[in-house]
């Protein structure tokens, strides 16, 4: 056993250097650590209904007030930007992490959707964005096309 703690994990020093160490290994561990965080811009899924279109995004861990959704044109763009610093204090150190993320997407709107009645929702972890359709685009969606 006393040969194990002193041989090391892996990583060229011995084990009995880890609880030393520990607050600097979880800054800089594969994946957890500050410096390897990895940039996501979340996934959306887009449903099609009769009446509109519905956007849905996985975003946990934000505010409402974390995202901003406007219209330019006939471009539709979802970003947010969210900064987060957590300070730890022992008697021998003092230990700061900084967390900056940030998305933006963009969609081009078809013409057939009412700009004017937009909604937005943030509701356990999920946007939610529904496109209301103009009434002429909910008689005309669908066709039959007849094969030969």
């Amino acid at each position: 056993m006393l040969t194990k703690a002193l041989t090391g994990n892996g990583t060229g020093l011995p084990a009995v250097f880890d609880d030393f160490f520990k607050p600097w290994n979880e800054w800089f561990d594969s994946g957890t650590g500050v410096f390897n965080r990895t940039l996501t811009i979340p996934a959306v899924n887009i449903k099609e209904t009769k009446d509109e279109f519905k956007l849905s995004f996985a975003v946990p861990g934000m505010k409402k007030d974390d995202f901003h959704i406007g219209i330019e044109g006939s471009m539709l763009t979802i970003s947010s930007e969210k900064e987060e610093s957590h300070e730890e204090k022992e008697d021998r150190f003092t230990r700061k992490e900084y967390n900056y993320s940030s998305f933006n997407r963009s969609f081009s709107l078809p013409e057939y959707v009412q700009k004017d009645n937009i909604q937005a929702t943030y509701t356990d972890g999920i946007l939610h964005i529904n496109l209301p359709k103009k009434e002429e685009a909910k008689k005309s969606l669908a066709k039959n096309i007849v094969v030969r």
